[in-house]
């Protein structure tokens, strides 16, 4: 397994979508969501609504990049030549080759058009490919039947739900739903698959 220099620039595009490292400069970009689209983060355990909201996650991305757990991105689309989003992977853990994927948040008018399926191809293609990591965990508050139903679409296996493991932003617990892929299976038929969809 090839082991992540968090120092690089690993700049991740296709035809479609290309996801640049996150950076404090980026505040601006994003803080058009947080204030014109503030229902993006109801599932969120870091609500960015707000730009108070969003200095805080952008601040917290970043240190979590520091501290070399998390790898943020910002999400640009290439059709329209517009910022989108944001996406990242964190909880990297190399010496058990396993990483999550998440903290992925789009505005309204991106979902839908394919954007993310090309972000998560992007992003599962240099964890497993480049990276070498034998498991991809992916996680959502499991009322979130949107995001749950995109994980299933792009080949994750449901492994089940942790009960009220955690607290959101409102003081409320959440049931959270554990989905994930194995390197085995991104390369037994789920890269073909999702790379025939993009």
């Amino acid at each position: 397994m090839k082991i992540l220099d968090f120092n690089t620039n690993h700049t991740l595009e296709n035809d479609i979508v290309k996801l640049i490292p996150l950076q404090a400069e980026h505040l601006s970009i994003l803080s058009e969501f947080a204030i014109n689209e503030p229902g993006l983060w109801v599932y969120s355990l870091q609500s960015a609504s707000g730009l108070d909201n969003m200095k805080a996650y952008l601040n917290k991305a970043l240190q979590d990049k520091a501290n070399k757990k998390a790898y943020p991105f910002l999400v640009l689309d290439k059709r329209t030549n517009t910022y989108a989003g944001s996406t990242r992977f964190y909880d990297y853990l190399p010496e058990y080759q396993t990483v999550q994927l998440g903290y992925t948040w789009y505005g309204k008018a991106f979902q839908g058009t394919g954007l993310n399926k090309n972000c998560k191809y992007l992003i599962l293609s240099f964890v497993f490919d480049t990276l070498g990591v034998e498991r991809v965990e992916f996680r959502a508050d499991n009322n979130n039947k949107r995001s749950i139903a995109a994980m299933k679409s792009l080949g994750c296996t449901v492994e089940g739900v942790l009960r009220q493991n955690c607290a959101t932003p409102n003081g409320t617990r959440r049931d959270s739903i554990i989905l994930s892929i194995l390197k085995e299976e991104w390369l037994g038929g789920i890269k073909e698959k999702l790379a025939a969809r993009l």
